[in-house]
Order: structure tokens, then C-alpha cells, then sequence
């Protein structure tokens, strides 16, 4: 039932055959703008202004972790969840609206990791658009069949190999424990329907794109690797990804839903 007509034309996204080695970064970018007073405001407001003395990733691993967690927390709390479809917004429009989608949120916590000198990249994720079924159940034939899921990695020189088999990167999924003990806790997984979203959940539950892990039989799946279409990579930064297999929804599709979608609250 999901559609193809919003989709751009012309696109081939296969999976990578490697994963990806991209070395990512902490430059400024065309949406991970944090050179921008928004973002240094934001870092103001959560603390984290000190995190910048030390570029060359001097501070414990643990330290950084728990300064990505509060920012974590301060996004969640600040920038309105909505269904904004519009990927390449700058962060720094995202703060000054005061709203965003998943995908914006999450480019404001790489923003503010890069301003405090953590580099980041991204893991392109093709997904099944029946992934967001849930949250449309009136509108499914209108949801994208494919939908383009930037992931963040944030790089943490120290960071143990023991329990990170991807040191020094640490994938979002992980920011908040590894996927084995967030498997473990008592709110079980994730059902992407209500009103909380892929980016407040990472804070309580595996969100597991791999199928490595289980969460309780009782509870939602915290195992999501059925719905991923392919493993697009990884790649220096999320522009350099929607540059390369463009975002979700055609630009026309994009200009028609955006005055729509991008103020309507999530799990509305």
C-alpha cells in the first residue's frame, strides 16, 4: 500500500557492499551549521560550551557520553516533535522554530557534538515505509514506500572496544547503554505509534536496526533490521548522504507537505 509517486525520480540506492569507511568530521556543513549564535546558544543553555576546549578529543570518552545524553535530553525537551519532511533544514532553523522531525533532532545533537569537538557521520538506513505505518493509519497509501534514515555515529577517542565493537564510534543507539542492557529495561521496545518518537525512545530501549538483539517476548520488538531495505553506508556527514541518494520525498512532494506536516505534532 505505500507509495512511489512521491518519491524522486531516477534514484538507485543499493546497499553499500563494505558499510562504508567514511572518517566523518566536525567541520561546519550546509545543515550541521553550528557556527551559527542558535546552536551556540543551545550549548550555552545545556552546559556543554566548555566541551569545545580540546578539539582534539582529549576528554575522557565518559565525559563526552554523559554531555551528549543531557543534550539528548535538552532536544527532547525543547524542539517540538512534528513531521516535518524536509531533511535538509539547517539546525539552525530547526532551533529557531522551536520544532522538528526525528531527523532534524537528531542533526541537532550531531551539531552540537561537532561544536563541542566530538566528529560525527551517519549511516545511511534505506527503510520499509511500513515502518511508519502506525503513526498514518488513515494515510497509508500516501506514505513513501522507501524512506531515507540518517543515523547518527558519534566518534570517541578512548572509547573501550570491550561492549563497542565499533570503537571509537559510538552509534546513537548506543548513547544510552549498549543495545544488550537497554534490551533489558522494563519499557520494552518500540512501537513508532503515540507520541514518542525514534528520538525520545533511543533514550529508553534498544532501537536495533541490525538483529542483534531481543527484547522481552511481552513487550514491542526492540529488533527493527526487518524493516531495513538496505544499508546505504556511511558517509562524512548527512548532507553528503542526501546529496547522494536525495531525501525521502521529490521536492515537489516536498513544498506541498511541509506547510502541513511540519506543524503537526507527533503521534497526532
Amino acid at each position: 500500500m505505500t507509495s512511489a509517486l512521491l518519491m524522486p525520480r531516477g534514484r538507485v540506492r543499493a546497499a553499500s557492499a563494505d558499510g562504508g569507511t567514511a572518517a566523518g568530521g566536525s567541520a561546519p556543513t550546509r545543515i550541521l551549521d553550528w557556527r551559527h549564535p542558535q546552536v551556540a546558544s543551545l550549548l550555552r543553555r545545556i552546559g556543554m560550551i566548555d566541551m569545545a576546549v580540546g578539539r582534539g578529543g582529549t576528554a575522557a570518552p565518559a565525559r563526552r557520553m554523559a554531555a551528549l545524553r543531557q543534550a539528548h535530553r535538552c532536544i527532547a525537551a525543547t524542539v517540538r516533535p512534528v513531521y516535518s519532511v524536509d531533511d535538509a533544514r539547517p539546525v539552525s532553523q530547526v532551533l529557531r522554530r522551536g520544532r522538528g522531525s526525528c531527523s532534524q533532532r537528531l542533526a541537532v545533537l550531531e551539531s552540537v557534538a561537532r561544536a563541542s569537538g566530538v566528529p560525527t557521520r551517519v549511516r545511511g538506513l534505506l527503510v520499509d515505509g511500513t515502518f511508519w505505518y502506525p503513526r498514518f493509519p488513515r494515510l497509508q497509501r500516501l506514505v513513501p514506500h522507501q524512506v531515507v534514515l540518517a543515523w547518527p555515529e558519534f566518534r570517541l577517542e578512548g572509547l573501550p572496544a570491550a561492549g563497542h565493537p565499533t570503537a571509537p564510534w559510538l552509534p546513537v543507539s548506543e548513547l544510552f547503554g549498549d543495545l544488550g542492557e537497554l534490551s533489558e529495561g522494563t519499557g520494552g521496545g518500540f512501537t513508532n505509534s503515540g507520541a514518542e518518537t525514534l528520538f525520545e525512545a533511543l533514550s529508553r530501549t534498544a532501537i536495533d536496526w541490525d538483529g542483534a538483539t531481543l527484547c522481552p517476548a511481552s513487550g514491542a520488538t526492540c529488533d527493527l533490521s526487518a524493516y531495513v531495505l538496505a544499508d546505504l553506508g556511511r558517509f562524512d556527514s548527512r548532507d553528503e548522504l542526501f546529496a547522494r541518494h536525495g531525501q525521502t520525498l521529490c521536492p515537489a512532494a516536498r513544498t506541498i507537505a511541509e506547510p502541513v506536516l511540519g506543524r503537526r505534532a507527533a503521534g497526532v
